[in-house]
Order: C-alpha cells, then sequence, then structure tokens
C-alpha cells in the first residue's frame, strides 16, 4: 500500500441534538474520582509559541500525557475509572455528579449526591475503592484486557492498588519493554502470536470461559457499558485541559485515533464544552491501521475494518476494528478524518522533542506524536495547500493537540530522534 497523507472532509453535522454520555458533567464526574488518588496532578499544557510562529499559526498548544499517573500515558485514566465504576455497581452504589455544569473557562462545583435521608455525601473515591472492607465485599476478582500496552498498564497498576488480578495479553510485535513495565504491576502479561483485533477477540474469550472481567476500550454489541466507563475517564484530560487554556479558545483540535475511544469521548466533550462554538475537529490514524478513516471514507451507515498485520511504528493506534461507540461521537462530532505515513509521526517526536525559542520540550511516543507532526507538515509542505485550507488552518488558527504517551518504547524513541531513523514495518 502506498503510505501517503489522506484527508475526508464531512460538513459541520448539528453535533448538539443527540444525547450524549460524554458531557462536561460526566468530565467533571471522572475527574473529581481521578483527583482523590494519590499523586494526582493536572499534567502539563505546553505553550509553544515559537512554533505557532514558525509555522504562521496564532497558537500551538500540546497537552502532555507522559506525566500521568507516572504510567508514561494517558490510559490509567479510563482504567482507573472504569474499574471504580465497576465496584460502586458491584457495591451498588453509583458515581456521583456534580450538582452543576461548568461554564466554559470556569472550575467545576464541589461534586455531591444526595443520600436516603436528603443529606449529602461525598462522591466515590480512591480509598474506598481500595478499602479492606471493599475487598472482603468484592473477594477475588481477575481483570482481563487485549493491549498494545498502555492501556494494559493502566488495568495492571488500577488492578494492583485494589489488590486484585489482572492478566493482559499483547498483540505479536508488542516490545518487551511495555510487557515488563506490566509485569512489574503484578499482571500475568504474554505476548500472543496474533494482531491486536484477533487478541481483544481472545481475552474476550479467556474472560467468558474464566469468568474473568473483561475492561476493554473498543465496543461492540452487548460489550458497551464498560468501554463507556473507559472512555469517561479519559476527559478528565479534556477538562484538565479546557481550564488550562483559560479563555483562549483552540479554533482547531486534532486527536489520534485508534480505535476511536479517546477521540470520541474527547470529540463529544470539546462538541458540549464549547457548543456552537466548537472548534473544527480532525482525526488522525496511520495508514496501515486506518478503520475510523476508511468507515468515514465509505460513509454508509456502518464501520468499516482493517485487516492484516497493522504494521506501523504507531503500536498505541494499530488498530482495525473501530469502537462503535467512539465512532459515533465522531460521526456526530468530527469534521476531518485523516490517513498518515508513519514518517508523520517521527516528525512530530523530533519536534516536540527538539522544542525551538524558549518553547517547552515535550517527550512523545509514536502515537502521542502523530497529531504534532501532521499540523507541522500540513503547514510546512505547499503541496498540501489544499487540504490545508480544507481543514481551515491560517495565521488566525489556534491548535490543541493530545501527546498521548511518552517514550514508552525507550529504544525505538531514541532511534527516531537521536538516529533519524525508524524500522521498517
Amino acid at each position: 500500500m502506498q503510505e501517503t497523507i489522506k484527508l475526508v472532509h464531512h460538513e459541520k453535522k448539528d453535533a448538539l441534538i443527540n444525547a450524549s454520555p460524554f458531557t462536561v458533567k460526566h468530565a467533571q464526574t471522572a475527574r473529581s474520582f481521578h483527583s482523590t488518588f494519590p499523586g494526582y496532578a493536572p499534567t502539563p499544557l505546553a505553550e509553544l509559541d515559537t512554533l505557532a510562529e514558525t509555522l504562521g499559526i496564532a497558537g500551538m498548544y500540546v497537552k502532555d500525557e507522559s506525566y500521568r499517573f507516572g504510567l508514561n500515558a494517558f490510559k490509567g485514566l479510563g482504567g482507573s475509572y472504569s474499574l471504580g465504576c465497576y465496584i460502586a455497581k458491584k457495591l451498588g452504589k453509583e458515581m456521583s455528579e456534580p450538582t452543576v455544569a461548568a461554564a466554559p473557562g470556569k472550575e467545576m462545583s464541589e461534586p455531591v449526591s444526595s443520600d436516603s435521608a436528603g443529606g449529602k455525601t461525598q462522591a466515590i473515591s480512591f480509598s474506598d475503592i481500595t478499602s479492606e472492607e471493599t475487598r472482603r465485599k468484592l473477594g477475588e476478582i481477575t481483570f482481563v484486557t487485549a493491549t498494545d500496552g498502555n492501556h494494559g498498564r493502566g488495568v495492571a497498576w488500577t488492578a494492583h492498588m485494589l489488590g486484585q488480578k489482572a492478566v493482559v495479553y499483547m498483540p505479536k510485535g508488542s516490545v518487551q519493554e511495555r510487557l515488563e513495565n506490566i509485569r512489574r504491576l503484578g499482571a500475568e502479561a504474554e505476548i500472543t502470536d496474533m494482531n491486536y483485533d484477533d487478541t481483544v477477540a481472545f481475552a474476550a474469550r479467556q474472560a467468558e470461559e474464566k469468568g474473568w472481567i473483561l475492561i476493554q476500550d473498543t465496543a461492540w454489541e452487548g460489550y458497551e457499558e464498560i468501554p463507556t466507563w473507559i472512555m469517561q475517564g479519559y476527559m478528565t484530560l479534556g477538562l484538565e485541559a479546557v481550564e488550562q487554556l483559560g479563555g483562549r479558545k483552540p479554533t482547531h483540535i486534532f486527536l489520534q485515533a485508534g480505535v476511536g475511544a479517546m477521540s470520541g469521548a474527547l470529540a463529544a466533550f470539546f462538541t458540549d464544552y464549547y457548543g456552537a462554538d466548537k472548534p473544527v475537529i480532525t482525526i488522525v490514524e496511520p495508514n496501515k491501521a486506518d478503520c475510523i478513516y476508511q468507515t468515514a471514507l465509505a460513509d454508509d451507515g456502518r464501520v468499516h475494518t482493517v485487516t492484516g498485520d497493522l504494521a506501523t511504528i504507531m503500536a498505541g493506534l494499530a488498530c482495525g476494528v473501530p469502537c462503535t461507540i467512539g465512532w459515533n461521537e465522531l460521526n456526530r462530532c468530527a469534521e476531518n478524518f485523516a490517513s498518515v505515513p508513519d514518517w508523520v509521526a517521527a516528525k512530530g517526536m523530533r519536534i516536540l522533542g527538539n522544542p525551538a525559542g524558549t518553547d517547552r520540550r515535550v517527550i512523545s511516543g509514536e502515537s502521542g506524536a502523530v497529531t504534532t507532526g501532521f499540523v507541522c507538515e500540513v503547514m510546512q509542505n505547499e503541496s498540501l495547500a489544499e487540504l490545508r485550507q480544507t481543514i481551515g488552518l491560517d495565521r488566525n488558527s489556534v491548535v490543541l493537540c493530545i501527546s498521548t504517551e511518552g517514550d514508552t518504547d525507550r529504544e525505538n524513541y531514541r532511534r527516531i530522534v537521536w538516529d533519524g531513523k525508524y524500522p521498517s514495518c
């Protein structure tokens, strides 16, 4: 397959007409829960003024998720929130929601819920789900998942804190470093001889046969509740970002997609937060695993899959089957869907790792840097002028990207950033 930058544009939809489980209020609930975790802090939002000036745009911001919970990636947000929701449900409780939704640029109200006596009780917390009393009530639980590395690490981390067991399966081609990171958290983990989507199916079968709880960030018919919780957990980073931006609104937001869970949740969140003044949202994927792009291209009301080895340096995005929940939100909220070669991600890694002027350095892995690389290439490559015009990028644009991971594969990071090389996949 010839590797090239491709774009599908959908005219702006009336994104505000449908109900969604990914609103400002849901984001506040997730962030309230995450804020009870030891060591919680908003991850940095890097304001890259020199890069913006170089590209000829008004502003460039990159949310740096390499600082998240010491896990070097954002995935712990979804894993921890979904396990929290699962435990709350098992205990006969619900995740409490804030009573008042925040207006754009404002802090959220204190999250409370009413008890049966009409009083107020605090939302369920980290200490609640990790207490000895909770362990006694729940007994021993085994959580199972399939992962390219980051999601499994987040699930293993949360299960470890809960004193529960995690089993993690990884697709063929997964690097040893990511496997060992998961094992160090006490999980049973192994690399399979299957691609990502087949590994997901295997994990689902193991869960059904052994009575384990599947924690997967993709959805299909009959498996939607847990993926929804995972996606809601991701919105904590979106809420942090808009608060860190203060009164400055991005005109364009670029989100990378694997199955479309993170991008779908954040696209819906930003749509709800900004309302009629919603930024233009563009989704970016690898050429060799561009199931969201292919679904947008077909535009026939069905999700479309990509099969085969899904060989890309962007391991976190090497997914061939869209999350149905994520696609529904992207179809509602995103205008543009891009499919890009691996070198675009490599370019983003080098730019973020070697900042110009006084810009903050962002150590961003292959999946984390692809959106920045895409923005830079579109702005600098005159052969992409028509694509740039379609997206609407110009000197007045304020861009927000999410660096979803740091150097989770350090050897490959150094190969790309230091040596200017990346392996042929």
